[in-house]
């Protein structure tokens, strides 16, 4: 080996032990060194009892006494030398908020068995009671999944952990990737306009029913050939579908505090 090599590897070691930090937190606000040794360690002892002076600043005069003649002035007046405001804000001023410290731009958390493939039961929304499978976790925080649609007619959409149960049973996707752009974005309801109304508008105008539109009918065909693929793979795929199909019910002196799915 040659010594620049040598040389090279241990001012990448050095880089290494200077960039972490000496005292740092071994868990539960305990640090390495206490106070009292970082008083040894720093010798902090030597300025002890030493004050530093502070650097007297000269006073500005705010007010200036003149002489005024006539009887009944008084003879002198106080007169400031800096006019107070002729308007003053009846709030304080608000200060602006970083991007950073947005709702939208906070980190989500979410629970260790929200894998992509696992089968969750709905507990709300207009599928309850369905068993789905997860196939990503997007960037709000929100669960994206699948019925699939062929088995029990739950297309693609997004649900919070909050309002889901997962089971043990996991659907291997395989290196099966979602386009990009099936994200947030994506599920976002186009804005209706406003129209003017008019007196015969009013009863004539109907409500508009949601269609999917031509895309998203192609992504979720493309969602339900790869879970189909994977439900196929598995030996008990005949039981599999059954258990996908069928609606998550409990009877009398069932509770699901008790259960394990």
């Amino acid at each position: 080996m040659a010594p620049t090599e040598t040389v090279k590897k241990s001012v990448k070691k050095d880089a290494k032990k200077s960039n972490r930090l000496k005292n740092y937190d071994l868990g539960c606000g305990i640090m390495r060194y206490s106070h009292s040794r970082n008083f040894k360690r720093k010798a902090l002892y030597r300025f002890k009892g030493t004050k530093t002076r502070k650097a007297t600043k000269p006073k500005v005069a705010i007010t200036v006494t003149k002489k005024i003649g006539g009887a009944n002035n008084g003879g002198e007046r106080v007169v400031k030398l800096q006019k107070p405001k002729a308007y003053y804000p009846t709030k304080p001023r608000i200060q602006k908020r970083p991007a950073r410290r947005l709702f939208k731009n906070h980190q989500r958390k979410t629970r260790k068995s929200m894998v992509p493939g696992r089968v969750l039961i709905l507990l709300a929304g207009r599928h309850q009671a369905k068993r789905v499978v997860l196939l990503k976790v997007l960037s709000s925080g929100l669960l994206l999944v699948t019925g699939p649609y062929f088995l029990n007619g739950c297309p693609m959409r997004r649900i919070s952990q909050r309002y889901v149960i997962a089971t043990k049973t996991v659907v291997d996707l395989g290196k099966f990737k979602l386009p990009e752009h099936v994200n947030d974005k994506y599920f976002k309801r186009a804005a209706k306009k406003k129209s003017r109304r008019t007196e015969g508008d009013i009863f004539a105008q109907k409500k508009e029913q949601y269609v999917p539109s031509e895309q998203r009918k192609e992504d979720q065909k493309a969602v339900d050939t790869a879970v189909k693929q994977a439900l196929r793979k598995r030996k008990d795929r005949n039981l599999i579908c059954q258990y996908l199909k069928a609606l998550f019910r409990l009877k009398s002196s069932q509770y699901p505090h008790r259960m394990k799915f």
